[in-house]
C-alpha cells in the first residue's frame, strides 16, 4: 500500500538517497526541511529533493526557536558533553522532530522516516522524540535496512538516478552544520593518528592564521539570556551570528573529540562552535560573580548529567524537565555584562559587571578600604574544623 511518509531531510547524501531508495518502495515522500541556520535551504537542496523523487517539500524557519528554547538553556546549564562537545546537532534534534511530527500530524501521514545510520546517536534523538510525541505513528529508518556497505557505494547510486550532490569519494566528510555549531566526521578523520587536514573545518580560521590583533567584545545577559554586544541590542539569532563571525575570525571555538557514542562505540568528531564557546564562558563568569557558593557548586555538579540528557535524545524526559526548572530559578540574577578578549584560538573574560554582584570590594581589597574583620576567622576555623580534631592522628 502506498503510504505517506514524511522524511527529515538535510539536503545531504543519505538523506537524498532515502528519498529515492522509500519511493522504488512505494511510499510517497514528503521531504521536511528545517532551517536551523545551516545556510540557506531553498535551492540547491530543494531541486535535490525534487530529484530524487519527493512529492513535495516542506520548509520551515526554526532559527529563533532553536536558539531561544534549545540552545540558551543548553548555554544557562553549561552542558558540554564530555567537555569538549557544545552539543549543536544533538540541540537541533528534538526539535526538528517535534515538527517532523506536526507535519505528519497535518498531512494526515502514519509513518516519518530519517536518514541516520544505525551505529549514530540521530536516530536514538529522532526516535525517542518521535515516540514520546506520537507512539502511534510508524518510524522508517532506511540506512539501517538498505543495501549499501559505504558512502562510496551511495555515491554511485546517486549518480546513477540523477540526482545532483556536493561529495566526493576523495572527500567524503560527513557534515552537519547549524546555528550553534557545525560536526564534522568520516573520511580520513577515522585515522586517529591524522591531524585534521585544513579542508575540514568550514568556517573557523586557523590560530595560526587567526588577526595578531586580539578582539575585545562585551555581552550583555538579562536573567542568563544574551541580549547585547558592545552595547547594542540584538535578536538572539542575530547575536549569535554576529559572534559566529567574530569568534571564526580569531580561531575561536575549535574542538577534536574522541567521544563516546549513545550506542556504545567510540567515534571521532571535529566540532566548531565559536558563538557558543564565547558565550559558554562569558556565562560562566557571570554565573561566578552571581551565585552564591553552594548554588553555584551545585550547579556545576549537574551541568554533565543535564548535557548527557540532551546528548542521549532525552529532551522531552522528566528529569531534564526537572533540571530546567531548576536551572530557571538560578538565572533569575543572571545580568550583567562580561567583556571578553578573543586572541589566537584563546577566549576569555577580562572585565565583569553586573547589578546583582556578589563581590564586594570593600571586604575583598588588602588596601587601606578593608572592612573585613579579621579578628573573627580565629574563631570560623575553631568551629569549621572542629569535626576533624585529632582524626588524623
Amino acid at each position: 500500500m502506498n503510504r505517506m511518509v514524511v522524511l527529515a531531510y538535510s539536503g545531504g547524501l543519505d538523506t537524498s538517497v532515502c528519498v529515492k531508495w522509500l519511493t522504488e518502495r512505494g511510499h510517497r515522500v514528503v521531504a521536511f526541511m528545517a532551517n536551523v541556520g545551516q545556510g540557506d535551504p531553498s535551492a540547491k537542496a530543494i531541486a535535490r529533493a525534487k530529484a530524487a523523487g519527493a512529492a513535495r517539500v516542506i520548509v520551515r524557519d526554526l532559527r529563533r526557536e532553536f536558539v531561544t528554547d534549545y540552545c540558551w538553556p543548553a548555554l544557562q546549564a553549561h552542558a558540554v558533553y564530555e567537555g569538549k562537545y557544545l552539543l549543536a546537532t544533538a540541540l537541533s534534534r528534538p526539535l526538528i522532530a517535534a515538527h517532523l511530527v506536526d507535519v505528519a500530524h497535518r498531512l494526515r501521514a502514519t509513518a516519518v522516516a530519517h536518514g541516520c545510520t544505525g551505529k549514530g546517536n540521530d536516530q536514538v534523538r529522532f526516535e525517542v522524540t518521535v515516540r514520546t510525541l506520537d507512539p502511534g505513528l510508524s518510524i522508517l529508518a532506511p540506512v539501517r535496512e538498505w543495501e549499501f556497505k559505504s558512502r562510496e557505494e551511495e555515491i554511485d547510486y546517486a549518480k546513477r538516478h540523477g540526482i545532483p550532490i556536493d561529495v566526493s569519494k576523495r572527500s567524503p566528510y560527513s557534515i552537519d552544520q547549524n546555528l550553534w555549531g557545525t560536526s564534522i566526521e568520516s573520511g580520513v578523520l577515522e585515522d586517529l593518528w591524522t591531524e585534521p587536514p585544513a579542508d575540514t573545518y568550514r568556517s573557523i580560521r586557523s590560530p595560526e592564521r587567526a588577526a595578531g590583533v586580539p578582539a575585545y567584545v562585551t555581552v550583555g545577559f538579562s536573567r542568563g539570556a544574551p541580549t547585547k554586544l558592545n552595547g547594542t541590542p540584538y535578536s538572539s539569532v542575530a547575536l549569535v551570528e554576529r559572534l559566529n563571525r567574530l569568534g571564526a575570525a580569531h580561531g575561536i571555538g575549535r574542538s577534536d573529540l574522541i567521544e563516546s557514542r549513545v550506542v556504545g562505540i567510540k567515534s571521532r568528531e571535529v566540532y566548531e562552535a565559536p558563538a557558543g564557546t564565547i558565550l559558554l564562558e562569558a556565562h560562566q563568569e557571570l554565573e561566578r560573580l552571581v551565585l552564591d557558593r553552594e548554588m553555584l557548586q551545585f550547579k556545576q555538579g549537574i551541568a554533565a548529567e543535564y548535557a548527557r540528557l540532551v546528548y542521549a535524545g532525552l529532551w522531552l524526559t522528566p528529569l531534564k524537565r526537572a533540571l530546567d526548572a531548576f536551572v530557571r530559578e538560578t538565572q533569575r540574577r543572571a545580568t550583567g555584562t562580561m567583556r571578553l578578549k578573543l586572541f589566537k584560538g584563546t577566549c576569555r573574560v577580562v572585565g565583569r559587571s553586573s547589578p546583582r554582584s556578589l563581590y564586594r570590594e570593600r571586604l575583598a581589597t588588602y588596601s587601606a578600604r578593608d572592612r573585613f574583620d579579621q579578628r573573627a576567622a580565629e574563631g570560623f576555623i575553631k568551629l569549621y574544623g572542629l569535626p576533624y580534631e585529632g582524626s588524623g592522628a
